[in-house]
């Protein structure tokens, strides 16, 4: 297959452009997409196997009528918290989260910045001027992640410039891009060479670019995608890989596993498996913290080496909560990332509740049993 000469994908924004569905299933689902933007490409949807009312590719894109329950809330981590210019936002001492795009290649339903791409947000700056000095002025700052959205979408030039202003910045050494479209649309990498000359121009011995892919499920690694990762390593971009664990997706030990071992095959490091967050519409996509936890060690005891390298993490407001195991009753937590360093590496000890599917659920339990740790919890939040 000649990679280079395919064209980039068609873009669909709207149900009717959808030839898998059918007419009935496209009026249940209307609602839904009214509610939660809906966006895809003809690249990704043609990894659907549209007799499988199960598959996993179709459920990260396609509508869920159970997106429309009554649950959780937009901005779930309380991200508005720890925003410190418009589209900047500073929740750890070395790191700064830069959205600079409110566009995704296409958009997954279980989406935890879904609040974005709804009319009326203005969270995302098209002028970095304001967050970029910040940042100069805050030398503890040597990790700038650029998310949105995603900033792949956005053409090369207008990256580049971004990119630039951080590396003018020699504090800063780290650069890491957060994207989906390594899965969403490889051919975005394939087919701009200025994309991997600007990579190579900015990724440098000691100053390095980290690519954050995500990939879900280990049908999204295909030859283009590989072939996609391939160009990002050789033009000196560092990858790895994050992931949510959404139900009805990769919710399986073996799915897991493979899609571990085969990144890792492929020089992408597994970095982070998420539980999902309790954004509106995500009910359907959650998986009790317990749960994912026995698929998570299943999934490393079938695994040697990188590929078992991931942490298992809630984003929480109060910080980067890993998910450390079971002893007899007890679940284990402990803080990976904290606004307050002095809490990083807390270790936390709760009653085990195999229905709690997010720390919130923990510390409601045992308000009354163990007050004294919540109020530990509630100084990280402060």
């Amino acid at each position: 297959m000649d990679l280079v000469n395919i064209s980039r994908p068609r873009y669909i924004n709207k149900l009717d452009q959808v030839q898998g569905l059918g007419d009935a299933e496209r009026q249940e689902l209307q609602p839904v997409a009214e509610k939660f933007a809906f966006r895809t490409n003809d690249y990704y949807q043609s990894l659907i196997d549209w007799n499988d009312p199960d598959d996993p590719i179709r459920r990260i894109v396609m509508p869920d009528i159970q997106e429309l329950d009554e649950f959780g809330e937009m901005d779930a981590s309380d991200e508005h918290s720890y925003t410190v210019r418009k589209g900047l936002e500073h929740k750890y001492g070395d790191t700064a989260l830069l959205l600079v795009n409110n566009v995704c290649g296409a958009y997954c339903r279980f989406c935890f910045r879904k609040r974005l791409f709804t009319d009326g947000n203005d969270e995302v700056t098209n002028d970095i001027t304001d967050a970029v000095e910040y940042i100069a002025e805050h030398s503890e700052i040597n990790n700038v992640l650029l998310s949105g959205g995603d900033p792949l979408i956005m053409s090369t030039g207008k990256l580049s410039k971004i990119i630039k202003q951080l590396r003018d910045i020699p504090h800063v050494r780290i650069i890491r891009i957060g994207t989906k479209m390594t899965a969403f649309d490889p051919y975005r990498i394939i087919n701009d060479p200025s994309l991997l000359e600007m990579l190579s121009e900015y990724s440098l011995p000691d100053r390095k670019i980290f690519v954050m892919a995500h990939f879900n499920h280990p049908r999204e690694l295909t030859e283009p995608a590989l072939k996609g990762l391939q160009l990002l390593q050789k033009a000196g971009a560092i990858t790895v890989n994050q992931s949510p664990l959404i139900r009805g997706v990769n919710d399986k030990p073996e799915i897991i596993a493979e899609l571990f071992g085969r990144l890792s095959f492929n020089g992408v490091v597994p970095y982070y498996l998420f539980l999902c967050r309790p954004t509106s519409g995500n009910e359907p996509y959650m998986i009790p913290v317990e749960k994912g936890l026995e698929i998570f060690e299943e999934a490393r005891r079938r695994l040697a080496g990188l590929a078992k390298q991931a942490r298992l993490c809630m984003s929480h407001r109060t910080g980067k909560v890993e998910v450390v195991g079971k002893m007899n009753s007890k679940i284990v937590f402990r803080y990976h990332r904290a606004p307050n360093p002095l809490d990083c590496g807390r270790v936390m000890f709760f009653d085990s509740d195999p229905k709690a599917g997010w720390f919130d659920d923990y510390l409601a339990s045992e308000a009354v049993n163990n007050l004294e740790l919540e109020d530990q919890v509630q100084t990280v939040s402060a």
